[in-house]
């Protein structure tokens, strides 16, 4: 009788946490990328759908604001509301594991539009920043984002073109968390709104909206900065590190 002896090759699957890690990446990517798509759909184009004094007219957005401003200001918010949009989405695909194993090519040309979107979307920023009805705080807190916007997309750009590949993914994560701002924003103000509701004060539109939107031009932007830096040393990837100072 002859023994026939199978060789079973072992079933080699990822660990548990692996798993779960992966699992969590996508979903965090997905409610990155739908949040995106639901700010363009709700915030963006709106602005397409008529003139800035007809949106004035039904109080949409900041239409009111820059509805009495010179063209070459209304031009820049229009041209920051593109920029924002494109960016927002197509950033959002940068970070697609998928297409950018299988599809290296198309994952390089949406990043340049992204960078490209990102520059067209900052400087615009820069020009509308001094009209924000937040004042001061909006010129700065807006006027800052803006400038940190270019700045590290020009990093990110600089690092893939020295093939520094682990610095550019550092830097384009910094990128999109500012990006984001324009999602966080959204999601700062009806929690700042109902602050006073949760607090037991008196509650008015107007002051609530007026207070609010005074703390989101830095809110919006300074805890994704934080969150993005956790990530890229979680990652291990190029970080900034406080310097340690030792007392002997």
């Amino acid at each position: 009788m002859t023994r026939v002896t199978r060789l079973i090759e072992p079933v080699r699957t990822a660990p548990l946490a692996t798993r779960n890690r992966r699992a969590g990446r996508r979903i965090a990517w997905t409610f990155v990328l739908l949040t995106a798509l639901a700010v363009v759909a709700f915030s963006a184009v709106p602005y397409f759908t008529a003139s800035l004094s007809d949106l004035a007219g039904d109080d949409v957005g900041l239409a009111s604001t820059y509805a009495e401003t010179s063209v070459f200001v209304q031009g820049a918010l229009y041209v920051h509301i593109v920029g924002g949009a494109i960016a927002l989405v197509g950033g959002a695909l940068q970070f697609w594991r998928g297409l950018r194993d299988r599809v290296p090519r198309v994952h390089r040309w949406v990043g340049r539009i992204y960078l490209v979107a990102v520059g067209i979307g900052g400087i615009a920023g820069l020009v509308i920043a001094p009209s924000s009805p937040a004042g001061y705080v909006g010129f700065f807190g807006f006027g800052a984002l803006a400038v940190l916007w270019l700045v590290t997309g020009w990093r990110a750009y600089r690092a893939i073109r020295r093939r520094d590949v682990p610095s550019h993914q550092a830097w384009m994560i910094r990128n999109y968390a500012l990006t984001y701002a324009g999602v966080t924003l959204r999601l700062w103000l009806p929690l700042l709104l109902l602050a006073p509701l949760l607090l037991g004060q008196p509650w008015e539109f107007d002051s609530a909206f007026a207070n609010a939107y005074a703390a989101v031009p830095f809110l919006c932007w300074l805890p994704n900065l934080v969150f993005a830096e956790w990530l890229i040393r979680r990652r291990g990837l190029p970080s900034y590190r406080l310097p340690v100072t030792r007392v002997s």
